[in-house]
């Protein structure tokens, strides 16, 4: 294997020829080989993005010609094919110094070392400024991207079931029948929920618009000049088509990891809700004989490798998986923001990666069962008739007209005796079969009393 010298302030190390990156990141790679987990491609191109942004306000400082190869370099790299040579791991220094070298050694290198990685890529730049502002930038585009549409095709999907199945049914709380629903309430429950904690989601993302550029190694802006912070922002709203904005604290912007914690926060709402919706899918479609059976999903995969014909609900395993995960990564998220000592994060890249893993988890699998579950989901209205007429909840129907203990007896003789409401109320002599009648309709039951 050929092997090319690369130098940098403590000395020669060597890199495989092919490689376009540095001395600082060959250190990284020997030093800090952790795990599988490579720093997420998102960060790398929030970082280019950055990189491009500051040349841009750098112009003056850097000169036309340097400046337009830092750009050229950057937009290479933003076309992709270059994944290769970002191959770094996220667990490495807690600031993503070795990353922000990373791209800005590959940048010299594209430049034919035209470039110095430092003092013309990093020009006016700190990794303590740039790998936060990587984070809300990274953050921010991928939700629009991907996690927003997808959300609400979701939530359409529901829509179109809602609007589509009037049918009244048996509602169920702690697991025990309870007074009749719609099937279109019942969705329209689901289909809410994931309104609102998807507007949590848009208004908390809001916050990752503000960015630390400007403060370099501590907040105080050193090796800057007055207005890059401001500059660098509006560069990047304008290659971004997202508005940014500069940190009004830049002290507070390097230090605090409290939007990253709010924004996941938001998603972990989410995954709670759609991990419920899951739960109520695959427990009103168990079965097919034997369990609930009031809607079939559909039959997408064999369920067993031991029992033929068997069909399991798997998108809704996959939602309860990624929800867990999305649980899980939400406590690193926030364990990690609590780590700002004094200046400065040092848990960024891992919250880097939980969070961006926690968008994309969340992007595809709302896609995934919106496309292979929810959108195919039916009604199975025989059974959602026979479970309503077994219903001893209608009696709730009679509480107004024969008073609560009166109508508790009619449901407990009902059930010890296995006979209907109806039959109760006659053998107990408590009312009369046309006043039954009048007094139990599943559909009146399933919206307020008319005064």
């Amino acid at each position: 294997m050929d092997y090319k010298t690369e130098k940098d302030s403590m000395g020669e190390i060597r890199v495989e020829a092919d490689k376009l990156w540095g001395a600082v990141t060959q250190r990284s790679l020997q030093n800090l080989s952790v795990g599988k987990d490579k720093m997420p491609m998102e960060i790398v191109y929030a970082i280019t993005l950055i990189k491009k942004a500051c040349a841009a306000v750098n112009g003056n400082r850097l000169g036309a010609d340097k400046r337009d190869t830092v750009i050229s370099a950057c937009d290479k790299i933003l076309s992709g094919g270059l994944e290769s040579h970002f191959p770094l791991s996220v667990f490495q220094t807690g600031s993503g110094t070795q990353t922000n070298m990373n791209v800005n050694e590959v940048i010299s290198s594209l430049s034919n070392k035209k470039l110095h990685p430092n003092d013309h890529v990093n020009m006016c730049q700190s990794s303590n400024d740039v790998f936060p502002s990587a984070i809300h930038i990274s953050a921010l585009l991928l939700t629009k991207q991907k996690l927003i549409p997808a959300a609400k095709a979701l939530i359409n999907a529901f829509k179109e079931l809602e609007n589509k199945y009037d049918i009244v049914k048996t509602g169920r709380t702690h697991l025990q029948d309870a007074t009749p629903v719609t099937f279109s309430q019942e969705v329209s429950g689901w289909r809410a929920a994931l309104e609102s904690s998807l507007s949590m989601i848009e208004a908390s993302s809001n916050e990752l618009r503000y960015l630390a550029m400007g403060g370099t190694a501590v907040g105080t802006g050193l090796n800057s000049p007055e207005g890059f912070g401001k500059a660098v922002a509006d560069e990047l709203s304008r290659l971004t088509g997202e508005q940014f904005f500069e940190a009004d604290n830049k002290f507070f912007a390097l230090t605090s990891k409290n939007a990253v914690a709010y924004f996941h926060g938001a998603l972990t709402a989410f995954a709670s809700d759609v991990w419920k919706i899951a739960n109520d899918i695959r427990l009103l479609a168990s079965g097919p004989r034997s369990g609930i059976g009031e809607i079939t999903i559909p039959e997408n995969e064999p369920g067993s490798s031991i029992m033929p014909g068997k069909v399991n609900p798997t998108q809704c395993e996959a939602v309860s998986m990624v929800a867990l995960q999305v649980q899980a990564n939400n406590v690193a998220v926030s364990v990690g923001a609590s780590q700002g000592n004094f200046q400065l994060n040092v848990f960024m890249p891992v919250i880097a990666y939980n969070l961006l893993q926690s968008i994309t988890l969340l992007s595809d699998v709302c896609d995934s069962f919106c496309k292979n579950c929810v959108s195919g989901i039916k009604p199975n209205e025989n059974k959602m008739k026979q479970n309503l007429e077994n219903s001893l909840m209608l009696v709730t129907a009679l509480s107004p007209v024969i008073g609560y203990d009166s109508a508790a007896s009619v449901a407990k003789h009902a059930h010890k005796n296995g006979i209907s409401l109806k039959e109760a109320a006659l053998v107990l002599g408590i009312m009369s079969e046309d006043e039954f009648e009048r007094a139990v309709n599943p559909e009146n039951m399933t919206k307020p009393n008319k005064i």
